[in-house]
């Protein structure tokens, strides 16, 4: 049976992403890394599906779900770096916002809806939303006051969602495909 996780994309990854003109494209790669600076999808396996966040005027949006297809190097990925100061993954140039310049990053090819901006988690089902750890134990999102996230900070990672909550956001991007 897959997962579902949610990963948090940052202001700047999401301003990058709207600069290069990737809105209402669908990214191939995504990138998991070993240091804080980028999220460890060390908990996916093929099959699991993620939910790429974006937290905008304490609004938090479904900006792409992906679907993991693997998290192995491929011809696609470029050449490996000869240098410090080669690019990771040249394949990857268009996508590279997502993380490819990230301490150990390592790509996780995906299968995703096209990126958008446009598709609040509408503040009811926010405050629903509970993640589990590998204990079982589950938790909620902190500081949702109103409907509306007045801190990220318990996003900011790579979580594993519950079933119902995970269901809950697929009804939700399934109701909201453009």
């Amino acid at each position: 049976m897959s997962d579902a996780f949610t990963v948090l994309w940052t202001r700047d990854t999401c301003r990058a992403l709207h600069k290069a003109g990737r809105v209402g494209e669908r990214p191939p790669v995504a990138f998991s890394g070993v240091h804080s600076s980028l999220p460890a999808w060390s908990g996916a396996r093929a099959g699991d599906e993620v939910y790429a966040l974006h937290v905008n005027r304490r609004v938090v949006h479904v900006v792409s779900q992906m679907r993991v297809i693997d998290m192995e190097r491929r011809d696609c990925c470029g050449a490996v770096p000869g240098a410090w100061q080669d690019p990771a993954f040249p394949g990857h140039g268009a996508w590279s916002m997502l993380g490819a310049g990230g301490c150990g990053a390592a790509a996780v090819h995906v299968e995703a809806t096209p990126v958008r901006f446009d598709m609040p988690i509408p503040g009811d089902l926010l405050m629903r939303l509970t993640w589990r750890n590998r204990r079982g134990q589950t938790r909620g999102l902190k500081y949702v006051v109103d409907g509306r996230l007045e801190r990220s900070v318990s996003l900011q990672g790579f979580y594993r969602l519950t079933a119902e909550s995970a269901h809950e956001l697929a009804e939700l991007v399934g109701n909201t495909a453009p």
